[in-house]
């Protein structure tokens, strides 16, 4: 009866808390923390540098553009150009001339323009194109 009765004395007092009151948050139990808390991550001098210095960063290795052979420069149609885009040029060129084995797509059937690149082969495996274009590109 005692329990009852002090829950009844609270429900009912007359005394109301207000939630503005500071020193009702201090009655509060403190949630548990969050196992899937998330930082949020501010942009501060150092993040927007290093930003920028990613964007004016100069392209190196296979993203650098290089001179390449004039039987090279014929069939992508520029003197010097980076190793990833020629290679997307290659198969540009041999998709639009209809250049792969219809039995076996993995083989190309080279024309004129692809031997002189691929060494006078008339086919190549398409894994073996990257390695093949690799004396075209001059240092």
């Amino acid at each position: 009866m005692a329990i009852s009765s002090g829950i009844f004395s609270t429900l009912f007092s007359q005394q109301t808390v207000s939630f503005l009151n500071p020193s009702f948050s201090r009655l509060l139990p403190l949630p548990p923390p969050s196992a899937n808390l998330r930082m949020v991550r501010t942009i501060t001098c150092a993040t927007a540098s290093s930003q920028q210095q990613q964007q004016e960063r100069r392209p190196r290795g296979i993203m650098k553009p290089r001179p390449v052979s004039p039987e090279m420069a014929d069939l992508v149609g520029a003197p010097e150009i980076p190793r990833t885009q020629a290679l997307k040029l290659i198969w540009a060129y041999i998709k639009e001339h209809n250049l792969q084995d219809p039995n076996n797509k993995k083989i190309i059937i080279c024309d004129e323009k692809l031997k002189k690149i691929f060494g006078g082969r008339d086919s190549v495996g398409f894994l073996e194109v990257a390695g093949l274009i690799s004396p075209h590109f001059l240092k």
